[in-house]
């Protein structure tokens, strides 16, 4: 049986390069599907890949009930789209990024979740927002306070520390993937 794995934690903690590197590491045919953000900001803007979308663009998906998923962080609208609920009725288990603060949403719309908590410690979080340089210094601030947002012990909850070398924690969150295909199948 199909499941969605919501990851999710603080800007900066990895998210988007640890999940293209358990990808990358999940066997030819697995039976698992990333699904991709809508979000309004510039497809060139850094970071994930992305479908870059107007604010009225957005909008409009939303009204039509074209998301599955949405929220507003940081100053942008994000969506993922209805295509997830066909890859889990098609049996793919899909893995996406979610947000922290859409996490009781997500859970009413999709119950059976498995929600990942990604973190590094405060002073590894400071240097890779400040190694990527999209913030200024105000907004890096601003991203390292809400990296401290409360996130609430849930059902399954998994607490998954992204401090270690990219390629044992892509490795890591590549097998708790493949641990979730072999539970459902039991």
């Amino acid at each position: 049986m199909a499941r969605l794995i919501y990851i999710m934690g603080p800007s900066g903690a990895g998210k988007d390069s640890l999940m293209s590197a358990a990808r990358m590491l999940l066997p030819a045919g697995a039976p698992v599907g990333f699904a991709h953000r809508y979000i309004s900001r510039p497809a060139d803007a850094g970071g994930e890949n992305h479908v870059a979308l107007s604010r009225a663009e957005f909008g409009l998906r939303l009204a039509r009930g074209l998301f599955a998923l949405s929220w507003e962080s940081h100053g942008f609208a994000y969506g993922v789209g209805r295509e997830i609920d066909l890859w889990l009725g098609r049996g793919l288990t899909v893995v996406l990024n979610g947000s922290r603060e859409a996490l009781p949403a997500a859970l009413r719309a999709y119950p059976d979740l498995l929600p990942v908590l990604v973190s590094v410690p405060e002073d590894e979080l400071r240097r890779r927002l400040g190694g990527r340089g999209r913030e200024d210094g105000t907004e890096m601030e601003r991203r390292l306070d809400r990296a401290r947002m409360i996130v609430p012990e849930v059902p399954g909850l998994v607490r998954f520390d992204n401090s270690g070398p990219l390629a044992e924690r892509g490795r890591a969150l590549a097998d708790l993937i493949l641990e979730t295909l072999d539970d459902r199948r039991e």
